[in-house]
């Protein structure tokens, strides 16, 4: 596909990078966010994404996780299937419905910048996030299970990260180059509707099936049903708010 933005090249080129730690992760998102113009829609999932991912470092580096390791590591598992998906996308490959669902709408002006970071949100939990705690599991030998420390260490995070959406709902509730919304439209409606501690739960119950269906052709089955829906529901957040 054709570039949408002149620094799109550069976009791709810092999309290569395979952290393999927090700061490592920390360090791909600020060198994308230092390229991106307030006019291109990822930046402000990316911008989002980054202050998560300060936030949990922030915790980690405070003692807050009974399992740091696990933790961080699916930090690195998880930032690494936003930036294969971008980087697919960019190259001319194949990525998940729900990342196109963001990245063809890039510059899209009558979508509010909240839309591009709740879009975002969605397609990576709802559809990255469960293979994320799998690969996790797999890479320190744990098994994902509720009532274990590592779901505590996870759900943990879920008032943190409400509270940043929230923040996020806020200042990014304007349209893309930052005009005014009009005072009522259906994305009062969508960003009601939204939750991430929801979303995480579905991700985790999400990732033990996926656990158990392990070499199973079902377990492609599942992946593909749920990024079907996730991308409808990406689509839906991303309607234009109309002009009034």
């Amino acid at each position: 596909m054709g570039a949408m933005f002149p620094y799109d090249a550069a976009l791709l080129a810092a999309a290569q990078s395979s952290p393999q730690d927090i700061p490592g992760v920390l360090a791909t998102m600020q060198d994308m966010e230092a390229l991106m113009a307030d006019g291109d829609g990822l930046k402000w999932f990316n911008l989002l994404y980054l202050q998560v991912t300060q936030a949990v470092k922030a915790r980690e580096d405070a003692g807050g996780f009974s399992d740091p390791a696990w933790l961080a590591q699916l930090d690195v598992q998880f930032a690494g299937l936003y930036f294969e998906a971008l980087r697919n996308f960019l190259s001319g490959q194949p990525s998940p419905g729900c990342w196109r669902a963001l990245f063809q709408r890039r510059d899209q002006a009558a979508i509010a910048r909240i839309q591009f970071a709740l879009a975002g949100v969605n397609a990576h939990i709802n559809h990255d996030l469960p293979m994320a705690i799998v690969a996790t599991c797999q890479v320190t030998g744990t098994v994902p299970q509720h009532g274990t420390a590592q779901y505590q260490d996870y759900t943990a995070l879920n008032t943190t990260l409400d509270s940043l959406v929230e923040q996020a709902k806020q200042e990014l509730h304007v349209r893309l180059l930052g005009d005014a919304l009009p005072p009522v439209s259906h994305l009062e409606e969508t960003l009601a509707a939204w939750s991430v501690a929801a979303a995480r739960e579905t991700a985790w119950t999400n990732s033990e099936i996926l656990w158990r269906l392990e070499g199973s052709p079902l377990a492609a089955g599942l992946l593909d049903g749920i990024d079907g829906l996730t991308t409808v529901a990406g689509k839906t957040i991303l309607t234009p708010v109309p002009m009034v």
